[in-house]
């Protein structure tokens, strides 16, 4: 059950499709490639645990560099290709990372991060001439390199508060490149993905994120196919899943938004009846949403709850949310705890900080404060969000603990209003931040993107106010609604809050020195 075991057995068996232009390579071509970014990188100088980072948008070479690494004991750096110049070069000098690798998609990043880093190696994956990756790589001879381990993940936070922070991984239990991962038990036994080298997996986020890396490399470990989305666009989504019988997908809330906002004739256009399984993660989904995504695709749809640190993990199938609404289910991997201010475990039902227990942790690279920060006095460690359990130890979300709003000294979890307003049949997307206010501390704004910005304006805000007023006590209701025609998301979901709070604090400090 790993792909140098299926380029023997099932040398032709496509390992990643490429959903929009139908590149493919096979589990053969990428043992062969993989084995020869192994020499490549043995020939460029890194040895096991050094570390090369990677810029790249969703393409077929990503693959190439996962299980290279994994082959060299190596240290992959996925950088988000929404940073800039000075924050990718911050982050391959904080990782100590010997080589980029990046395409041409991204000139003008990498001219200011070598402005930052002049002796930094770059290949460049269309790039030509000598730091032509394709080249390089060429060059390499297709025999396994002679000292073979397995290679590590560091993936860094998003910087959504503050400086973006590498996730250093515990060291593989098991240094042999074919040993199992965590991951492999937590795929078969909880998500009920087959073994039989049956599976298409339909991978619709960008392949620098956790989850994209790790179920697309788990999905490979079990003999199945990676279908890859350049980019994802909603009705695309659903051709997909028609052309290639997608029987696995993962998905985040964020997409099944999108999903729900098509005109309903494109919704059932597609036929998705080889579509078996579908994660989701990333962020609370809100129940009404969830709720018609089970009613269209039937209960398929399993969701989970975990983090780049790899602490722990929770799993609930559509049968058990529909008895436990809004949950996502009990621990899997890890064992929750969640305690209070004091540090103190509390009752079932009471919101508190979530820990997991486990004997693999990771830490925060060159970052021993953040470490201490996230850990228990008895060695639990926290992702950073608040929840509670219930009687049958179920596992509710409220929030991120950094985007609570205190507001007259009322404690505010914007999730809570994010959720209602995005089921407004003429609210695309919001966030909901805090901003400085004279007199109480925070106010609370809503900053929403409409279905069509004709709409913004005075009677779309009044409209929503009505439809909040029913659910949302008066405290909780935003002070202001600020209408966009886009917000500041991630592809894979993730809000970038931070430059929203910083923009209304810089006007409030604007405002008093006028």
């Amino acid at each position: 059950m790993h792909p140098i075991a299926h380029a023997a057995n099932r040398p032709d068996h496509p390992a990643v499709i490429m959903a929009g232009s139908g590149e493919q390579m096979t589990f053969k071509q990428m043992d062969e490639a993989a084995n020869r970014f192994a020499q490549l990188l043995r020939a460029r100088g890194l040895g096991e645990s050094d570390a090369f980072a990677v810029l790249l948008e969703n393409r077929i070479e990503f693959f190439t560099l996962i299980w290279g690494s994994q082959r060299s004991g190596t240290m992959l750096v996925p950088i988000s290709t929404r940073l800039t110049a000075p924050e990718v070069a911050y982050i391959i000098k904080d990782a100590k990372a010997k080589i980029l690798i990046t395409s041409t998609h991204y000139a003008d990043v990498l001219e200011g991060v070598r402005e930052e880093l002049p002796d930094l190696e770059v290949l460049i994956a269309d790039g030509g001439g000598d730091e032509d990756f394709a080249s390089a790589l060429d060059a390499q001879p297709t025999d396994p390199i002679a000292d073979q381990s397995a290679g590590v993940v560091m993936l860094y936070s998003s910087g959504t508060t503050g400086r973006p922070k590498g996730i250093r991984p515990a060291p593989p239990e098991d240094p042999d490149v074919q040993a199992a991962v965590p991951l492999m038990g937590l795929a078969i036994m909880g998500a009920g993905m087959p073994t039989d080298g049956s599976m298409v997996y339909l991978s619709p986020a960008p392949l620098y994120h956790a989850a994209p890396i790790g179920w697309a490399s788990t999905v490979h470990r079990l003999g199945g196919t990676v279908v890859v989305m350049e980019k994802f666009e909603p009705e695309a989504a659903l051709k997909a899943i028609e052309t290639y019988k997608i029987t696995d997908s993962q998905w985040v809330p964020t997409h099944f938004v999108r999903f729900l906002k098509l005109d309903p004739e494109i919704c059932t256009r597609y036929d998705l009846s080889s579509h078996l399984r579908a994660l989701h993660a990333a962020a609370p989904c809100p129940v009404p949403i969830k709720r018609e995504m089970i009613e269209w695709w039937g209960p398929i749809i399993n969701e989970y709850y975990a983090g780049s640190e790899g602490i722990g993990m929770t799993l609930v199938k559509s049968p058990e949310w529909l008895s436990h609404p809004g949950s996502v289910g009990p621990a899997i991997y890890g064992t929750l705890h969640i305690c209070g201010p004091d540090g103190e475990e509390v009752p079932a039902g009471t919101d508190g900080l979530i820990y997991f227990e486990n004997a693999l942790l990771p830490t925060y690279h060159n970052d021993p404060d953040k470490t201490k920060d996230a850990m228990h006095p008895k060695g639990w460690m926290t992702l950073g969000d608040i929840g509670h359990v219930d009687e049958d130890g179920f596992l509710y979300l409220t929030d991120r603990k950094s985007h609570m709003i205190i507001s007259g000294g009322v404690n505010i979890y914007p999730q809570e209003i994010e959720n209602l307003l995005v089921t407004h049949d003429k609210v695309m997307d919001a966030a909901v931040i805090g901003a400085p206010d004279p007199d109480l501390g925070e106010k609370v704004v809503a900053v929403v993107q409409p279905m069509a910005m004709e709409d913004a304006g005075d009677a779309l805000e009044e409209e929503l106010r009505d439809f909040l007023a029913p659910n949302l006590s008066r405290v909780k209701m935003p002070r202001l609604f600020d209408f966009r025609p886009e917000l500041p998301r991630e592809a894979n979901g993730k809000l970038y809050k931070r430059e929203l709070r910083d923009e209304f604090a810089a006007k409030a400090a604007e405002s008093a020195e006028a």
